[in-house]
């Protein structure tokens, strides 16, 4: 087995303040609007007791993210809001479930114009936005960094936004989107935040909380567990951050995943020194959509005030998880997840068995008792290598 595995435990303030972008009372309007999208179901929360009786607890859920709009992944949820709110304060009408429409009509067009959006993506958050802007009748530029695979190039394209590949990293994209949307007056819609550049990046947080609140309608229980998977942290933020408000009398235990090639977060934590800690250069991870070098400044103080540990781990863990979801055992049903999207449930399977990560399975409290939340952000978005992963032998 690849042993290329660390952790750190964390110190956790439980500030309660840090919650509330994504408190119950502030976004209580962002599954309203989600549910006028043409389109719109609650992703399945599946459960898997085969795994369960396997790893030693007493319930694993996995939220499907594949199954959301059509898109193979979560991110429609962030670009969606942002995009919507962003438009509607443009017109001054109101964020509810008639809004989508709303913002269809002729009327609406005329007054607002054709608008431009424009993003730096590994591949979801870009699709994402591209998605919502076709769908509100607008355009969509798409910033790639290099390596980013031609499958994922072009299911934006598909989508009728402009899409390109840079010879630059991840933050390096950020930031050529950001000068691209001042130079031609377009609207920036990223998943990050810095000084100045807030609003935007607050909302996408906000329109990831109805993954939590879709699945807290069908749990008969609180997760005691969640293991989240991090690139700039925003959905990792987002989803810890409604979760403990949602449930504030049982905050949940909280292990933040990320690829050794891009662990901002771990070294953050790990330093525990007030800064954030950047990752530099090529990232060469195939977990492309948590290749992100820099914490996004808006969701790093939910993690910090509430995650019990970080973990960075090598890709091995990723295709664990993959092959685990893919091909169960246990007759559970199988889950077509992706590199990012898998991560979590090979780490969680590593920390339950692995004799090595006893410490830190005795320190997370993971035993018989526990009930634990995972969310499969993507499906096979890059299916040449999903099969490539599911045909290699186990090696655990």
């Amino acid at each position: 087995m690849n042993t290329d595995f660390s952790y750190v435990f964390h110190h956790k303030s439980k500030d309660a303040q840090v919650l509330s972008p994504v408190s119950v009372e502030e976004v209580g309007r962002v599954r309203l609007f989600h549910s006028g999208i043409e389109g719109y179901a609650p992703t399945p929360l599946v459960s898997l007791p085969g795994l369960a009786k396997r790893l030693g607890v007493v319930e694993v859920w996995v939220k499907d993210e594949s199954k959301r709009f059509g898109l193979n992944a979560f991110k429609g949820l962030g670009g969606s809001f942002a995009i919507g709110k962003y438009l509607c304060e443009e017109l001054g009408i109101s964020m509810d479930e008639q809004a989508f429409a709303a913002l269809r009509t002729p009327q609406a067009m005329e007054k607002l114009g054709q608008r431009t959006f424009v993003t730096a993506t590994d591949g979801n958050h870009g699709r994402g936005v591209a998605w919502a802007a076709h769908v509100l009748g607008h355009n969509a530029v798409v910033y790639m960094p290099k390596g980013t695979v031609e499958e994922r190039l072009r299911n934006i394209q598909a989508l009728g936004a402009h899409a390109e590949i840079l010879e630059v990293n991840y933050d390096d994209a950020v930031r050529h989107a950001a000068a691209m949307a001042e130079k031609h007056g377009w609207v920036l819609v990223q998943d990050t935040a810095w000084p100045g550049y807030e609003a935007i990046p607050t909302a996408i947080l906000q329109g990831y909380t109805t993954m939590v609140q879709e699945a807290a309608d069908e749990l008969t229980q609180a997760p005691t567990h969640v293991l989240l998977q991090a690139g700039v942290g925003s959905m990792a933020g987002a989803v810890l951050g409604h979760c403990c408000s949602l449930w504030k009398d049982t905050p949940p235990t909280a292990v933040i995943v990320e690829p050794d090639k891009a662990d901002c977060h771990y070294r953050t934590a790990k330093a525990n020194d007030g800064t954030l800690h950047i990752v530099e250069g090529d990232m060469n991870s195939m977990m492309a959509g948590l290749c992100c070098g820099e914490p996004c400044s808006l969701s790093w103080p939910i993690l910090n005030a509430w995650a019990d540990a970080f973990v960075s781990c090598s890709d091995e863990y990723s295709a664990r998880g993959m092959r685990l979801l893919g091909k169960p055992a246990e007759n559970d049903p199988a889950i077509v997840s992706g590199e990012s999207g898998a991560v979590p449930a090979g780490v969680l399977e590593a920390i339950c068995l692995d004799p090595a990560l006893v410490e830190l399975k005795t320190a997370l409290k993971l035993n018989e008792a526990s009930r634990v939340l995972l969310i499969s952000t993507e499906g096979d978005t890059d299916k040449e290598n999903y099969r490539r992963i599911l045909a290699q032998e186990e090696t655990r």
